[in-house]
């Protein structure tokens, strides 16, 4: 096992500029982080490498990172450093991937491909979408698994899993995968040869095993091999025991440090009803898939699957906030109402997306509440008249309207009285829930 580190051991070998591109406020601090294992030391953009050798293995965190892919689609698994998101966070989203079978015909592989193109959403500021796709070899066919790779390649623009049992086979196929593709899988029988292709092609590999312990000892020859970005397959008999592997794996690499285990793992769908996938898939996205292989393409199977990633890859510590100005929806003009909400970017996007589902243009006030909600923010005095005035004027909001109106959300309605009476506005009560927007803009707000 490697030497335990100190704080002041690694802040010894940093540049010591508290320059914060590391994410942490000085250079000690992000020492004691790395000191306990909880980032790695490449975190910090202008480490030496003469300091990374000198700290060797000691500093890198209990689990791997791997890439899969290149370029802009290109991303990142593993890496993480806690059981729960609340001890600090979770660093790198799970890879949620679909599986597309080369023994369709190629007008239904071509409708599968559309489907998967059109899986774009935007929440919250953010564009959703499939990180990789697994290509299974079922036809037994090499030249027919390598042509449908590289068409899955070309017309996708996504990296790729190749699962395909057939060495020869795959061997075809790597060359028309793009760049870094993950290769599933090697065991007990295939793995040295296995893992000599993924070595010479220098690709990342997963790693199956029917335990734990078998998965321990493969890992350890491959990485006698040289070979170091491995992805593990925990397997099991159904999506009870394949939670339960997952969550082992994962305390084994974080809690005992436990190498041979401390990589990202990767969990298969059992199937079932659409709704029954979903459920399973986002069970692994909590706990602790770092890849998800799905079957179902439908947006709403996928959709809830990478909400929840979303939601759960975001930082606790900070708030997810949006930029405090006025924004304007639609074709505004002198009538517009103007809405006032908080920067919380998931309060902003819900009220700025039901506006327009309204129809009607308007202007957003979006207050600085430091990334809080309505509520939140009122009770932490973040959501005060004083500074609702202060920021609506800064803004110029009531300066681009005829009108003397000003609508608050429904949650602060207790403001709407000292806002009136030191502003001069008047201030109306809007819904309580963003839902209601819509409705209130067609039918409540009146400019006169």
């Amino acid at each position: 096992m490697a030497k335990k580190l100190t704080g002041i051991e690694v802040y010894k070998l940093l540049p010591k500029t508290n320059c914060g591109d590391c994410d942490f406020p000085t250079c000690m601090a992000f020492a004691m982080q790395v000191a306990a294992k909880k980032v790695a030391l490449e975190q910090c953009p202008h480490v030496s490498e003469e300091a990374q050798a000198a700290l060797g293995e000691a500093q890198t965190p209990p689990m791997r990172t791997v890439r899969i892919g290149e370029g802009e689609a290109a991303f990142t698994i593993g890496g993480e450093t806690v059981l729960f998101r609340h001890e600090e966070k979770f660093h790198n989203p799970t890879g949620v991937a679909v599986r597309i079978s080369d023994a369709l015909s190629d007008e239904a592989l071509t409708q599968r491909i559309e489907a998967i193109n059109a899986l774009r959403f935007e929440r919250v500021g953010e564009v959703l979408h499939l990180n990789l796709l697994a290509v299974q070899c079922d036809s037994g066919d090499g030249e027919r698994f390598a042509r449908v790779v590289k068409m899955v390649s070309e017309q996708t623009g996504l990296p790729l899993l190749l699962m395909c049992s057939e060495l020869e086979h795959l061997e075809a196929a790597l060359p028309q995968a793009g760049e870094r593709p993950l290769v599933w899988a090697a065991n007990g029988e295939n793995w040295e040869a296995l893992g000599e292709r993924a070595l010479a092609h220098e690709v990342p590999l997963v790693v199956a095993g029917e335990s734990l312990e078998e998965l321990a000892a493969l890992t350890g020859r491959l990485k006698d091999k040289g070979l170091q970005d491995l992805v593990l397959d925990v397997g099991g008999d159904g999506f009870a025991e394949r939670l339960t592997r997952l969550a082992k794996v994962r305390r084994l690499a974080l809690q005992k440090e436990f190498r041979p285990l401390g990589y990202p793992s990767l969990a298969f769908t059992s199937g079932g009803t659409p709704l029954e996938e979903v459920a399973e898939a986002i069970a692994y996205v909590c706990k602790y898939a770092a890849v998800v292989v799905m079957e179902n393409t439908a947006p709403e199977a996928v959709l809830p699957v990478l909400t929840a990633r979303q939601n759960v890859y975001t930082d606790p510590q900070r708030p997810n906030a949006i930029e405090a100005k006025l924004y304007e929806i639609g074709d505004v003009g002198p009538d517009a109402p103007v809405l006032v909400t908080t920067n919380f970017a998931l309060t902003y996007f819900t009220v700025a997306g039901e506006v327009e589902n309204s129809r009607v243009p308007a202007y957003v006030s979006v207050i600085d509440t430091e990334g809080l909600g309505v509520l939140n923010a009122y009770a932490d005095d973040k959501l005060t008249a004083e500074r609702v005035i202060a920021t609506v004027k800064e803004q110029g909001a009531m300066e681009k309207v005829r009108h003397n109106k000003l609508v608050i959300p429904g949650l602060a309605a207790m403001l709407r009285m000292e806002i009136q009476d030191e502003s001069g506005w008047e201030v109306v009560i809007g819904p309580e829930d963003a839902a209601r927007v819509p409705h209130f803009l067609r039918n409540e707000w009146r400019a006169d």
